[in-house]
C-alpha cells in the first residue's frame, strides 16, 4: 500500500486560503486570507464590502482608476475590504493578538495591507502569487524584518485590471 503524501504546512494552509476565497463577495482577486501562529489558525478573511453594507455580487464595482509612478493605469474596486484587512479586522475586534504570526494568502499584499500587516506583529508572509503593483511592499518588509515567501513568480491577473479592458 502507497503512503499518501501530506502537503507541507504553508500547502495545507494556503489551501484553506483557497477555501476562504469561496466567500469573496467581489469576483476581482477572489482573495482569501488565513492568519496562522504555532500551526493554529488565528484568523480568516477574504474580500468583501464592510460589515452590513451592499455587496459587489449585488450592487456592482465601485471601480477607480489607479495612475502608478511609470504611468501605467490599473482599476481597483474601493467597495471592498481586502482578504488582509478583514483577517486583520477581525481579529482586533475580538482581542486575538497576532504578534509573531504568518499571515497565507493568494498574492502579495498591497501597500495599505502591508502597512497593516506590520503593526499588527505579523512577522510573516506566504503568497502564492505575485502581485503586480507589489514592488513597495516588497521593499517595506524587507525593511521592517518580514519574511515574504511567494511561491510562483506568476502575476495575479484578474478581469478588468486594465482601464482599456471591458467590465
Amino acid at each position: 500500500m502507497k503512503k499518501k503524501s501530506r502537503p507541507s504546512w504553508d500547502e495545507y494552509f494556503l489551501g484553506i486560503a483557497r477555501e476562504v476565497a469561496t466567500r469573496a463577495t467581489c469576483d476581482r482577486g477572489k482573495s482569501g486570507c488565513v492568519v496562522v501562529k504555532d500551526k493554529r489558525i488565528l484568523a480568516t478573511g477574504y474580500v468583501g464590502a464592510p460589515s452590513d453594507l451592499p455587496h459587489c455580487d449585488d450592487v456592482g464595482h465601485m471601480l477607480r482608476d489607479v495612475i502608478h509612478p511609470d504611468g501605467s493605469i490599473t482599476k481597483h474596486c474601493v467597495r471592498t475590504i481586502h482578504a488582509e484587512q478583514n483577517a486583520i479586522c477581525q481579529s482586533a475586534r475580538v482581542g486575538i493578538a497576532l504578534e509573531g504570526s504568518t499571515l497565507y494568502c493568494k498574492m502579495e499584499p498591497c501597500f495599505t495591507c502591508a502597512k497593516m500587516i506590520i503593526n499588527a506583529g505579523i512577522k510573516r508572509v506566504v503568497c502564492e502569487k505575485r502581485y503586480h503593483d507589489g514592488k513597495d511592499t516588497r521593499e517595506l518588509f524587507k525593511e521592517a524584518g518580514i519574511k515574504l515567501d511567494v511561491l510562483s513568480d506568476d502575476v495575479e491577473k484578474y478581469e478588468g485590471q486594465h482601464p482599456e479592458e471591458e467590465y
